[in-house]
């Protein structure tokens, strides 16, 4: 496998295979696409924020709490989730990683923090799990173009379509 540049990328959306929207034309960088902050966002619930939480008995969608804002505060060693605006649709050949901005980097944000693989099949916007690891407070707008996914191309199509068979897939 071979991550695609700029000009596999716009031949794969072209054909139909790798389908972004909505997209601007410079979004598309060397070797991957930029993806933009919604205004959607998953906090922690207030009673969330201090004891133990046992993954065993509960999950993510019980703890946070959704909120609609142009921009999210962050401390230090705050989490949130937010969402693209873009909706990402890929046929079954393609898979997609996504990594975040080096500009963020180096401010401390980690913006994608573990589940980066956006599935073959997968016809949905991206839930990106943001964490503050820098000594200061910091604020994301909506709007802002955090992260970037690459693609690369399976050697056979996937039988398990994500937007098919992944549990979470139909309501992202």
């Amino acid at each position: 496998m071979a991550v695609f540049s700029n000009i596999d990328i716009e031949r794969f959306i072209r054909d139909g295979k790798i389908r972004i929207r909505p997209l601007k034309k410079d979004q598309i960088g060397p070797a991957s696409i930029d993806l933009t902050l919604s205004d959607e966002w998953y906090i922690f619930k207030n009673k969330y924020r201090e004891g133990i939480v046992d993954l065993k008995k509960i999950n993510y969608k019980k703890v946070h709490k959704r909120i609609k804002a142009k921009s999210i505060t962050l401390e230090p060693g705050e989490m949130c989730l937010g969402k693209t605006v873009e909706r990402i649709t890929l046929s079954s050949n393609i898979i997609g990683k996504l990594e975040g901005r080096s500009r963020y980097a180096r401010m401390g944000l980690s913006i994608h923090i573990t589940s980066s693989i956006v599935q073959p099949g997968s016809d949905n916007r991206q839930v990106l799990e943001i964490v503050n690891l820098a000594p200061f407070t910091i604020t994301l707008h909506s709007g802002m173009r955090i992260s970037q996914i690459i693609f690369e191309e399976l050697k056979t199509p996937t039988s398990k379509p994500y937007a098919k068979y992944g549990k979470i897939a139909r309501v992202q």
